[in-house]
């Protein structure tokens, strides 16, 4: 296709299709993305160590791991962890590995979409966001400490933010 002298190929922001939030805030967003970027990262490194201990004593590389990390054994999470561990089998290890690999490849691409400022990110962080607030309340009523206390915290902060962005588009 030629064009005419007086045409661009560049589209300017007020003219495109509305894929690009141009009136959010790019800080807010931004922040946004780094928290889901980290946690697919987490995801991701998790997903890579199930991998690395395919055909592996998992009980074993469990209570390695609880060691290192310089937790009681006998405590009761960490006796949890161990046994659970030891009940796994190859092919729940891949289970739960593409299940990791998938949840982190959402997350990075959910920060993608935000860190562009994308409307579908926007409302892909909404809805999801959102869909974890009622687990976050049953850990905070269960647990009782600090970390529900904080998850749930940033989680509904992020979903006002993101509904009042939203709203206000």
């Amino acid at each position: 296709m030629r064009l005419r002298s007086n045409e661009s190929r560049a589209i300017h922001p007020h003219t495109a299709l509305k894929a690009v939030d141009w009136r959010a805030a790019k800080a807010g967003l931004r922040t946004i993305a780094m928290i889901e970027a980290v946690k697919g990262l987490f995801v991701l490194l998790v997903a890579v160590a199930l991998l690395h201990n395919l055909h592996k004593n998992l009980g074993e590389a469990a209570a390695n791991l609880v060691r290192d990390l310089h937790i009681n054994p006998e405590w009761q999470y960490g006796r949890i962890f161990i046994e659970a561990a030891d009940k796994l089998d190859d092919g729940k290890v891949w289970a739960m590995a593409s299940a990791a690999l998938g949840y982190s490849a959402m997350r990075i691409v959910e920060a993608y979409g935000l860190w562009n400022r994308r409307i579908w990110a926007e409302w892909f962080a909404l809805v999801s966001g959102a869909l974890y607030i009622p687990f976050e309340i049953y850990e905070v009523i269960l647990r009782r400490t600090w970390l529900p206390w904080a998850l749930l915290s940033m989680n509904v902060l992020i979903v006002a933010y993101v509904t009042h962005i939203r709203r206000t588009a």
